[in-house]
């Protein structure tokens, strides 16, 4: 009968006392996993959330730095960043910007409220000293610069910065501006 009880004591440690023992170690080791887990998931998290932010920081810098360029184009160098140039709409940090259209950012930002591009492309030139302005290439338009007056000038260059952008035009505008400027000829 002996070995019948030990045999019996066998078949009960394997089948009550060993998955008790089971339950209880994994119940313990399991809680040490998740606490290891939830400390490499902060830190991850953590890391992230910084990279994330220091990207965020860069991305605004270098756009701040192109608005501020653009902005300095547009009004000739100088000025103040919060008078609205021609084109130009300043919003406000919070609130309403110049056309009265709601906002909630955060920064002051400068949005082109200049000519808008229609479903069949830009819209027209209307008011330029230069016929047919559109439909003329970059050198047609240069060869068309000299002899302009300063206000004609300028609402060439700005109808050229609000669509087509062309840097021949745009840097032969600003070269007889700034010969106008100075009283020499360019």
């Amino acid at each position: 009968m002996s070995e019948d009880k030990s045999e019996i004591q066998r078949l009960v440690d394997l089948l009550v006392c060993a998955p008790g023992a089971l339950v209880q170690s994994a119940t313990a080791e399991l809680e040490k996993l998740v606490e290891e887990g939830r400390h490499r998931v902060d830190g991850q998290l953590h890391t992230a959330r910084l990279v994330g932010q220091v990207a965020v920081q860069t991305a605004r810098r270098q756009v701040e730095q192109v608005l501020q360029a653009v902005f300095a184009r547009v009004t000739g160098g100088g000025g103040d960043p919060q008078q609205s140039p021609a084109g130009i709409a300043v919003v406000d940090d919070v609130g309403t910007d110049e056309t009265g259209a709601s906002t909630n950012g955060d920064a002051t930002a400068w949005v082109a409220s200049g000519p808008v591009a229609t479903e069949n492309g830009p819209k027209p030139a209307t008011g330029l000293a230069i016929p047919g302005y559109d439909s003329l290439s970059a050198s047609q338009v240069v060869q068309r610069l000299d002899g302009l007056s300063r206000v004609e000038l300028e609402d060439v260059r700005d109808h050229e910065f609000s669509h087509r952008h062309r840097r021949t035009i745009l840097n032969r505008v600003d070269q007889l501006l700034c010969g106008a400027a100075t009283g020499q000829p360019s």
